[in-house]
C-alpha cells in the first residue's frame, strides 16, 4: 500500500518574522523548516507509520545498528520557486532511484519511487513558505536519508529502519560570485574502492574523503580529486562531486562509471543540456596524464565540478605532492554556459523540453 504521510502540524512553528529573516541570509545547512517526513520499515511489516510530523530529535538508543555498523543512506535535491511563486522540484524520481540503488547496495529496504516522492512534495507542500524566492540562486535543500535503528548488536542487515527527510533552506554556494577553485589531487587516499560503495551515497563515503579534503585545505585547495588508489591510473570523482574536463576541440569529458564513482543526478543532466550546446560528450576512462599533460599542451581548456549544492564550479587548477597544473584564467566560458542552462531549467526561466520539473505548489 503506498504511504501518504498525514499531516500532524507542528503545534509552535517559526513565526513569519523569523522565517524572513532566516530566508534573508539562510547559508547552508543551518536552519531547519517546522515539519520533516517520517516512516518506519520492519521486516515483518514493511513500510509504515509515515507521517509529516513537527522537525525535532529521533530517540536513539545506544545500541542502534546504524551507530555500530554504518548501515545509512542519504540524498540531495532541492525545491526550487519559480518567478510565478510556483515552487518546482528538479528529477526528483531520479534521486528516488537512485536512494533505491544505494539502499540495495547497503542491505537497507527499498522505498518505492512513488512514497520517496511523495513524502517529499508533502513536506515542500506543507513548509513552502520556507522556499525562498528565487533571485540570487537561494533554493530549498531536501535531504531524505535512511537508517537502521534496530536495537541490536549483530551484524547483519537491520529488520527495523527509519525513513526520513527534513529541509532546509539554501543560500547562493558562492556568497561573492561564482569564482574558479583549486582541487588537491590524492593517489594515497581512496574515498571507496573496486567492489565497495562508491556508488552507494552513503556517509561512510564521504567520511572516507575528508583526510584528504583536509590535506588539501593544508595546500589552499577546497576540494580533493581522487586518483584510483591501487592502480593509479584512473581519475575518479571529487570527495562530493562528479569532474568534468572540456577540450579545445568542443569535447567534453567526464569519468565513466565504474562502480566506485556516484551516479550523479547533476552529472547526468549536464551530459543531456550539453549536446543542445553543441559539445560532444564522452564517458570513459581519464588516466592522471591525460588530466595533467591536457592542461599543460592546451588541450583541456576548461575543467569544473558539478552536484546538487554548488551545481557547477569552475576549476582553477588541480595540485598535488607532484606539482601545479592552472587551467586559463579566460572566465571558463562553456562552464558557465552549462551552469546557466541547468540553473535557467531549475528556476523556470526557459521551457522544460525534458520534463524534468515537478510542480508542487
Amino acid at each position: 500500500m503506498a504511504l501518504t504521510f498525514p499531516l500532524h502540524r507542528n503545534p509552535a512553528p517559526a513565526t513569519d518574522d523569523d522565517v524572513a529573516r532566516v530566508l534573508a541570509d539562510p547559508g547552508f545547512g543551518d536552519h531547519f523548516t517546522d515539519h520533516m517526513a517520517v516512516a518506519t520499515w520492519t521486516k515483518d511489516g514493511g513500510w509504515g507509520a509515515d507521517e509529516i510530523r513537527p522537525y525535532g530529535p529521533f530517540q536513539i538508543d545506544p545500541a542502534s545498528a546504524v551507530l555500530h555498523y554504518a548501515q545509512e543512506i542519504f540524498e540531495g535535491l532541492k525545491a526550487y520557486r519559480h518567478a510565478d511563486g510556483s515552487i518546482h522540484l528538479f528529477r526528483p524520481e531520479a534521486n528516488a532511484r537512485r536512494f533505491q540503488a544505494s539502499a540495495a547496495r547497503m542491505m537497507l529496504p527499498q522505498l518505492p519511487v512513488e512514497d520517496f516522492v511523495r513524502a517529499v512534495t508533502e513536506l515542500v507542500g506543507v513548509d513552502a513558505r520556507w522556499v525562498p524566492g528565487a533571485e540570487g540562486e537561494r533554493s530549498l535543500y531536501l535531504r531524505p536519508f535512511m537508517f537502521a535503528s534496530e536495537v541490536f548488536l549483530g551484524v547483519r542487515a537491520a529488520q527495523t529502519v527509519t525513513f526520513s527527510v527534513i529541509a532546509s533552506p539554501s543560500g547562493p554556494y558562492f556568497t561573492g560570485g561564482v569564482k574558479p577553485v583549486d582541487i588537491w589531487v590524492t593517489d594515497t587516499w581512496a574515498r571507496a574502492g573496486v567492489g565497495g560503495t562508491g556508488s552507494a551515497k552513503c556517509g561512510g563515503n564521504y567520511a572516507a574523503s575528508l583526510i584528504a579534503q583536509y590535506e588539501g585545505y593544508e595546500h589552499g585547495c577546497s576540494q580533493v580529486l581522487f586518483i584510483e588508489a591501487a592502480d593509479k591510473d584512473r581519475v575518479e570523482e571529487l570527495g562530493g562531486m562528479n569532474v568534468f574536463l572540456v577540450t579545445s576541440d568542443g569535447r567534453l569529458v567526464t569519468p565513466a562509471l565504474t562502480g566506485t564513482i556516484l551516479e550523479g543526478i547533476t552529472r547526468d543532466s549536464i551530459l543531456t543540456v550539453a549536446g543542445e550546446l553543441g559539445l560532444v560528450t564522452e564517458e570513459r576512462r581519464v588516466t592522471p596524464d591525460e588530466l595533467f599533460g591536457g592542461i599543460a599542451d592546451g588541450t583541456t581548456v576548461e575543467a569544473f565540478s558539478c552536484g546538487t549544492a554548488a551545481v557547477v564550479t569552475p576549476i582553477g587548477a588541480f595540485k598535488s605532492g607532484a606539482g601545479e597544473w592552472r587551467l586559463p584564467g579566460n572566465g571558463s566560458p562553456t562552464t558557465m554556459a552549462i551552469r546557466d542552462a541547468i540553473l535557467d531549467i531549475q528556476y523556470g526561466r526557459v521551457p522544460d523540453t525534458h520534463g524534468w520539473l515537478r510542480r508542487v505548489v
